[in-house]
Parts: C-alpha cells; structure tokens; sequence
C-alpha cells in the first residue's frame, strides 16, 4: 500500500489526475503525518486545515468532471511567512503581527493556487526572514529532522524541515542570501534559487528587486521541476519579470539521463573563508562521479572574496528599502533585523556606488567562468548543521567566526550576481548529517540544473531523515 506522506509529489500529482487517490485522501495523510511530525520539529506554525479540506474537495470534483487540471493539482503545499496567503495568518515570525490576515494573495501564491496546489499551511521563519537560523520570538525555533539538537538553517527552514520529514511533499520559500539553499543543504534535500526575474515579487516591496527570489524545495529533482513549473510565468505588468524559455522544466528533467558533453567546474571555496574537510570531500566526491554520467570535471580555483564586503553594502540598503515604512517599529525589532537595518541606515550614496562597482566586477568573473563551463559546483554550506541554540556555527574549517553573516558567503556570492542555484544532497558525513552539493548556472537554467541535481541524487541518496520516521 502506498506510503503517501513519503510518495513523491509527481507521483501524487499523477495518481490524482488517474483517480488512484483522492486529494482529500492526499491531505488526510499529510494532515496525519503533521500531527505527528510537527510536534517534535515546529516546522509549521499556522495550519489551515478547515480550508485546505475544502480546496481538497473542490479538486476532488474536478478530477471526478474531467476538468482540465494544473500540474500540481490536488498537491498540498505550505508556504514560507513571510509571503502573503489570502485568508491566512502571515506574521513575518514577529509578535508585532502574530494576528494579521492579509486579504490577497501574494502573486506567486496566487500562481501557485491556479496550478492546483492546495494551501496547507504558513511555515516558520527567523524575524522578517532575517536570520541564518530558524527562530523567533513568537514561535521559538524549528528543529532539524536529522537530530532535533541542530539548526534547520534560514530562512526558509520551516519550509525545508516540513519536506523533509514528510509534512508536505513541495512547499514555497524565498531566498535572498541563502535561505532557499542553506536550508535544503541541512535537511538533505533539493532547494532552487530562481533566477531574479523569473517569478515575479508582486507582493513584496521592491518591485525591481531581483535580489529576492522565490523558489521550490522538495525532496528530489523531479518533485522540484514540477513545483518550478507552477510558480512561472511573465507578468506583463510587473517590471522584473521574464517568461522562461523552456515550455516545461519537469519534462526537460526527465529527459535527462547523461551528463554526456557537459563542462562542469568544481571549487571547494568560492569565498576565501574555509569549509570543513568532511563537506568538501563528500562535495568533491560527487562533482567527480558526474563524470562517470559523461561529463567533463574539473577542478579550479576561483575566488570572489572582494564581494563579501560589497554584499553586506547592499544587503543593508535592501534592509532599509524592505522596512522603510515600519521604521517606527525599530525599538521593537529583534537583534538580527534592528542591527541589519541600522547599519543600512549609515550608508552613504558613495559606499552604495561602490558596492555596486564590486559587484560588477565579480559578475565578470562569473560570467567568464560561465563562459568555459556549463556550471560551477561548489558546497552549499561550508558546515554540517550547528546547534539549535546558536545564531551561527562557531567555526568553519576550525577558524572562528564573529558574525551570523560571513558563514552564508558560498551563497550570498552567487545572490549578488543574479545567477540561478540549486542546492542536491550528496552524501552524509560520518556523523549522519546531510551536505548540499550548490550547482550555480547561467540565468534561465534552472531545468538544465535539476537535471544534474537528478544525476547527483541518483548516485548519492542520503535516504530518510533520522528522527523523522
């Protein structure tokens, strides 16, 4: 009999329009496996049951009168909070607004609605999304499926934990540093960054931002392309927002059996901070076994430093762009996201003018190194999952860190420069601790990279989490 809480999402989606299930038997068992799971992870903090059963029998009657079906019809899905969810509470992890109801949808929402997905349920994130880990005064934190003691990551944690430990097949979260990627990487599970104008931001402030991205997590490849495949779309009246060039991403995937003809640069370090011995070998390891699936693998150096301090730059004028119109509420703010917009604040236009001019220069690095291989492959994160209680992990590569910024640079690096990037997991070190495997490739690529991450994972499962069975 089938297991549906462990069943994959294309699977589902399947069996559903075959009538092999129901989306109200789908949801139950999600229902059941969240009461179990959630318990022990804190992985979702507001559950909208009353009306997900009724979007459930509503797609019920749809598959029963032949009616034409989204790809992720009868699928349930949760949704990162700080995203915008009609009807459902969207608190930004903050006790300033622990009641608030929106009454819209934020755009991808909306998309993801009209691609049949059913609205589970809001999932945990640090204050505003800001943070490495996640925890917050009004929901306290969420625990890795893997061990209960260590940190899911961030942002989009509560997201990553809810896929991982069955809650939900696919679920929605946002990156703009690290927090689509870090998150999958810790929970042993695939995660996208998009590139920027891919989905469009409507519903967030900064409409031509395209620092912060939407993106899918799920527990493979395949599950991934076909939330991907419901999120996209041009929005001609959105300014940053592009039609992606490929008809189905999922398809495009599924086509992929080789990596026959492919170029593939692997990098230990892209930051100049260090990474632990144990992620870089399992990391090497498999960027090597691609070239058993045809490939060719190299490994090189290649640095981009100077942009970690360009990024914090940005980073802080973003804060203040984000937050500008609840500078009054600053005293109220936690450490995290009050210390982020205060160093926005002292910015003078030369630091910003600055920032960019670095930023243009690592862009060229990376398009010249995009120019000779097909992707880079580099760590997601250059640690193992860190303590829950932590902000940040104290070392990498036994050098100290003082701050909950710098440990993300493998990330944010990429961010800065506007590329797509999934995180695959590839193995698991000694201590049964998962490690992301980060596939960084030219815009629009997103396909192209769950098609590698499908190689990766074929020859590298790291199976169910521990403490999630």
């Amino acid at each position: 009999m089938m297991n549906v809480s462990r069943t994959s999402a294309v699977e589902l989606a399947t069996r559903i329009k075959q009538r092999d299930v129901s989306p109200v038997e789908v949801l139950d068992a999600h229902l059941e496996t969240i009461a179990v799971q959630n318990p022990k992870f804190n992985a979702i903090v507001t559950l909208a049951e009353d009306k997900a059963r009724l979007a459930a029998k509503a797609a019920e009657a749809a598959v029963l009168n032949n009616e034409t079906l989204g790809p992720l019809h009868g699928l349930p899905v949760v949704i990162k909070d700080v995203t915008l969810t009609a009807g459902i509470r969207t608190t930004y992890g903050s006790p300033l607004y622990k009641d608030f109801v929106p009454d819209e949808d934020a755009a991808v929402v909306a998309r993801l609605r009209r691609a049949g997905a059913i609205i589970l349920g809001k999932t945990n994130v640090p204050e505003f999304a800001t943070g490495a880990n996640t925890v917050n005064p009004l929901f306290g934190a969420t625990r890795n499926p893997w061990n209960p003691e260590l940190s899911p990551a961030g942002s989009s944690g509560g997201s990553a934990v809810a896929v991982a430990s069955g809650m939900v097949p696919i679920a929605h979260g946002t990156d703009f540093g690290c927090s689509v990627r870090i998150p999958a990487s810790f929970c042993g599970i695939v995660g996208v960054r998009t590139t920027g104008d891919l989905i469009p931001n409507e519903g967030m402030r900064l409409p031509w931002d395209t620092g912060q991205v939407h993106g899918p997590l799920a527990r493979s490849a395949e599950d991934a392309a076909l939330m991907l495949d419901g999120m996209v779309g041009l929005d001609p009246l959105w300014p940053a927002s592009a039609m992606p060039p490929w008809s189905s991403a999922l398809a495009e995937v599924q086509r992929t059996d080789n990596a026959k003809g492919l170029r593939v640069a692997y990098v230990s370090d892209i930051s100049g901070l260090g990474v632990d011995k144990d992620v870089d070998d399992l990391c090497r390891a498999a960027a090597k076994r691609l070239a058993d699936d045809g490939a060719a693998v190299e490994e090189i150096t290649f640095n981009v430093s100077e942009g970690i301090d360009a990024y914090k730059v940005l980073r802080g004028q973003w804060m203040v762009g984000q937050q500008l119109e609840r500078m009054a509420m600053l005293p109220e703010f936690g450490p995290n996201l009050a210390g982020n917009i205060r160093d926005g604040l002292k910015l003078t236009v030369e630091d910003i003018a600055k920032a960019e001019a670095v930023r243009e220069k690592c862009l060229k690095k990376f398009r010249d190194l995009l120019s000779r291989y097909d992707f880079l492959l580099t760590p997601t994160a250059p640690v193992t999952p860190y303590p829950v209680v932590k902000n940040f992990p104290d070392l990498i590569g036994g050098k100290r860190l003082d701050n909950y910024i710098d440990w993300v640079a493998s990330n944010f690096l990429v961010t800065m420069v506007g590329f797509p990037a999934g995180s695959v997991p590839c193995g698991k070190t000694a201590a049964n601790l998962p490690v992301g495997l980060q596939i960084v490739g030219p815009r629009f690529s997103e396909p192209r990279i769950l098609g590698l991450s499908k190689l990766v994972q074929r020859r590298a499962s790291v199976g169910w989490p521990t403490f999630a069975g």
